[in-house]
């Protein structure tokens, strides 16, 4: 399998005004019959400007779209119209607050992982978590229409069988493997995909060598993830380097989170609040966000 390297120039696909994404800005795709595809340039010009007012939305704060680039991230991993979509860990909403929009926009479905309600030992802090999430996006229907939960967690039940057709994760698989749940989840997210479904994954990125399995700073190789992935049975089937950052050193007291934008001037494990005001903060601010792999995986249609 050819694995290929930055896929399309962002600055050429960003700047087109009317989205209408030529081949030299697309990558060569395989054929899936899950996914509502383009019949004709009209309707392709309809489906990207869906992306882009996605992106462009008022209800969103974009101070972070130079980092994370959500579009050209979303257009390289293969977001098509009409997809039932499954964000895991969502957080505060980064992504939600695109990809909610979108499949509103297009006739698809939006679905989010949550705390595991069925977990006797779930923290009453986890479970404000999730009703604050869900009352949040529920207050803005026109917006983001239906926003659905589902349990996520080390014990969870496994989540639909077969329902997604793409799955995103960004910046977790350092969180699962510090729980010792990395097989767990990649599994779990391989049995919710459709055959041929896109697991879609930015995670920070360590440079090659041997990986620590606990992650204790965040970072993780682009190796070491991709086979997790593939011991749950994915096919790796692009990457791209959107997200790359060769400033990051990678060697930060507090880890990745002493990067923006977590900003950590104390340990984690002093508390979520530990602040140190005589840390100088401008090396950190001058490297940016970090360096973070974009691989995009598949479900294989049939295994053989």
């Amino acid at each position: 399998m050819s694995v290929k390297k930055a896929v399309f120039p962002v600055s050429v696909c960003a700047g087109l005004a009317t989205l209408v994404l030529s081949a030299a800005c697309t990558p060569e795709q395989t054929a899936t019959p899950l996914a509502m595809t383009a019949a004709d340039t009209g309707e392709t010009a309809a489906v990207d400007a869906a992306l882009q007012r996605a992106v462009d939305g008022e209800w969103r704060a974009r101070d972070r779209d130079a980092h994370r680039r959500p579009l050209e991230a979303l257009t390289f991993w293969g977001l098509e119209p009409g997809m039932i979509i499954l964000e895991v860990q969502p957080g505060a909403g980064w992504w939600t607050q695109i990809l909610a929009p979108y499949a509103q926009m297009t006739g698809g479905e939006y679905y989010a992982t949550a705390a595991d309600l069925d977990d006797p030992n779930l923290s009453d802090g986890a479970r404000r978590s999730r009703e604050a999430f869900a009352a949040r996006f529920a207050a803005r229907p026109d917006v983001y229409g239906t926003v659905h939960l589902v349990n996520f967690g080390a014990n969870s039940a496994p989540l639909p069988a077969e329902k997604f057709d793409f799955i995103l994760t960004a910046r977790s698989v350092h969180g699962w493997m510090s729980r010792g749940m990395g097989d767990k989840v990649f599994a779990d997210l391989f049995a919710a995909l459709k055959p041929g479904g896109i697991l879609a994954l930015e995670q920070h990125r360590a440079d090659p060598g041997e990986q620590d399995p606990a992650a204790p700073d965040g970072y993780v190789t682009e190796a070491y993830v991709i086979e997790l992935a593939q011991r749950a049975g994915f096919e790796l089937e692009d990457r791209s380097e959107i997200n790359a950052n060769p400033r990051d050193t990678k060697d930060h007291p507090f880890g990745v989170w002493t990067l923006p934008p977590t900003s950590r001037t104390r340990p984690y494990s002093e508390g979520p609040d530990a602040h140190d005001p005589t840390f100088d903060r401008t090396r950190y601010e001058a490297i940016g966000e970090s360096d973070r792999m974009t691989l995009k995986f598949r479900k294989p249609v049939a295994s053989t």
